[in-house]
């Protein structure tokens, strides 16, 4: 058990720990490096390095070890378990369609918001973000919307403890400056994005909400600047929007009642 909390168990806690240092930037790792990148003893690291390649969870080559397709199982068990994930998905397709743009839906992690869903437009736009992929919150558009529908403590937070690094020349900064635009984005019902996390893009985002009228997810549209101006995006694109947002949160209330 743990010294600081006797519910915690150490070991379950150091394996997840470790499980979590393969990234993209780290697809494998030696015994050494999962031991450096997690924090923890090099003897440690190799007994759970083992114990994942035992349950099949990971595999070793040579010194290498990588995860495995059985890791996907959490991940996935979790979804399973939304209820709002695959209500949305028929909105979000149909949304994607009417708009030619690429439609996602996250919800908030820690300090980061993490993709539940994404239905790609087909429109041609270069872009790494799947299910499970990560960004910070405060530079993107759903994760403002995720923010702004915080507690007044949660977000005082957050804001205490996250580094507001300028990703691009438009990312916002200033704490006092980003608790304004939060403000707004909670008044307006949605939010916008110009190029804050990555140059060249613009998207916007709309709250869902589950039974009760809390905020669960938030949707986006995501364009190529060049081809969108925010007076389109604000105009033509959020209309919809925030129309598709308020039908999944709709039909959520409902599967939320049912379950």
């Amino acid at each position: 058990m743990s010294r600081e909390n006797p519910d915690v168990i150490d070991s379950v806690e150091k394996a997840f720990r470790l499980l979590q240092v393969f990234s993209h930037e780290h697809p494998s790792l030696t015994i050494s490096e999962a031991a450096e990148l997690s924090a923890l003893t090099r003897p440690t690291a190799r007994r759970i390095l083992l114990t994942m390649v035992d349950l099949g969870f990971a595999d070793a080559d040579g010194n290498r070890f990588t995860l495995t397709p059985k890791v996907m199982r959490l991940g996935f068990a979790y979804l399973s378990a939304l209820p709002y994930w695959e209500t949305a998905q028929p909105h979000m397709r149909k949304l994607a369609s009417e708009l030619n743009e690429s439609c996602s839906m996250a919800t908030l992690d820690g300090n980061e918001i993490v993709y539940l869903t994404r239905v790609p437009g087909n429109r041609s736009m270069v872009t790494t973000l799947n299910t499970g992929s990560r960004l910070p919150a405060y530079a993107t558009s759903l994760g403002k919307v995720l923010l702004a529908h915080l507690a007044p403590a949660e977000l005082d937070r957050y804001l205490s403890e996250v580094e507001l690094v300028p990703l691009t020349p438009s990312t916002v900064t200033d704490p006092d400056t980003l608790r304004r635009v939060l403000a707004e984005v909670r008044e307006q019902g949605y939010a916008t994005a110009d190029g804050e996390r990555e140059e060249g893009i613009r998207s916007a985002s709309a709250p869902v909400l589950a039974r009760g009228g809390h905020v669960v997810a938030a949707i986006n549209v995501s364009a190529n600047a060049a081809r969108v101006s925010h007076e389109k995006l604000v105009s033509a694109y959020v209309p919809a929007l925030v129309e598709t947002a308020r039908t999944i949160s709709e039909e959520i209330g409902a599967v939320t009642v049912m379950h």
